[in-house]
């Protein structure tokens, strides 16, 4: 059963050493990532779900890096295999504790993320979902101005502020792509582990920004 969880954007910008004088711009949205993650860190079982480009599972001692950004930063003892979104979420947690993680592949299709959720949530755990919001928010956005990325993105907002599992679950995987909105599968997870079990999940939005044409949501299901 999901008994918490907290999504997070995963820009590499968050690490404020690769954002060098720019840190301060997203010192909000960081600040709101530890508020959200901070109740998940007494969980039994906490598992880190973003996406890449497969589907496949790390345990606890999987180590990411953040050299292909710039910056020669690994996070985790072991090979750096995890990807941005994994990397990212690791880095946010640092030395809390140890968890699990979960690639799910960007194209992955919602009932295969929904299932993969379901599997997730077949005993207690908390997840640390991450993933960004469409990339067409602004004509500086890395996919430009695309009229429809705003109101993508309010559904989203919403869903995740009223702990709306069902409405991430029908996120179109197609317009998803189109606009570039890296957590749509991740998301999805998320719907399959809080449909999984009987509790209601009360949500919490602490952030809904777009600084880079980019949208950035901060989350937390209790």
């Amino acid at each position: 059963m999901l008994i918490g969880a907290a999504v997070c954007p995963h820009p590499p910008l968050l690490v404020p050493e690769l954002a060098g004088a720019a840190a301060d711009e997203l010192a909000g949205l960081r600040e709101a990532c530890r508020r959200a993650i901070a109740p998940l860190l007494a969980a039994d079982e906490l598992v880190v779900v973003g996406g890449g480009p497969e589907t496949r599972a790390f345990g606890p001692s999987a180590a990411g890096t953040f050299r292909p950004y710039g910056l020669d930063l690994q996070v985790g003892p072991g090979e750096p295999v995890l990807p941005l979104s994994l990397t990212v979420g690791r880095w946010l947690l640092g030395g809390a504790r140890a968890a699990r993680f979960q690639e799910v592949a960007f194209d992955a299709a919602p009932a295969d993320c929904l299932e993969l959720g379901r599997e997730l949530a077949r005993d207690d755990v908390a997840l640390l979902v991450m993933g960004d919001g469409s990339a067409c928010r602004d004509e500086k956005a890395p996919g430009y101005l695309d009229e429809r990325a705003g109101p993508y993105d309010r559904e989203v907002a919403r869903a995740l502020e009223h702990a709306d599992a069902a409405a991430l679950g029908r996120l179109d995987p197609v317009a998803s792509g189109e606009l570039m909105a890296a957590g749509r599968a991740a998301w999805q997870v998320l719907a399959g582990a809080a449909q999984a079990g009987s509790g209601r999940l009360r949500g919490e939005l602490l952030a809904d920004e777009a600084p880079y044409g980019v949208g950035y949501f901060v989350a937390a299901w209790t």
